[in-house]
């Protein structure tokens, strides 16, 4: 990791490694603790956790983006429920 540092008892790569069992509630209280410790005080993991929170974002949208529609698709589609009405 850039900039890899040393904060609370932890570097940086440590908690990217534990985060997954950190946000789903699974480290022991000591181990919870170092990573609490680490992520105030570190201002790289802050800037990691600002950019990968921003990149999620941007997935999650585009997966809730249906594709267009063809064109023909589109018009067939509007003449049949024209024709039903």
């Amino acid at each position: 990791m850039k900039g890899d540092r040393l904060v609370g008892g932890l570097w940086c790569h440590e908690v990217l490694a534990r985060l997954s069992e950190y946000v789903d509630g699974e480290l022991a209280s000591a181990e919870r603790n170092r990573v609490d410790a680490h992520l105030r005080g570190c201002d790289v993991c802050e800037r990691f956790g600002g950019d990968f929170a921003h990149i999620v974002g941007e997935i999650r949208a585009a997966l809730m983006t249906p594709p267009p529609l063809d064109g023909n698709l589109e018009k067939r589609l509007r003449e049949t429920i024209l024709e039903a009405e």
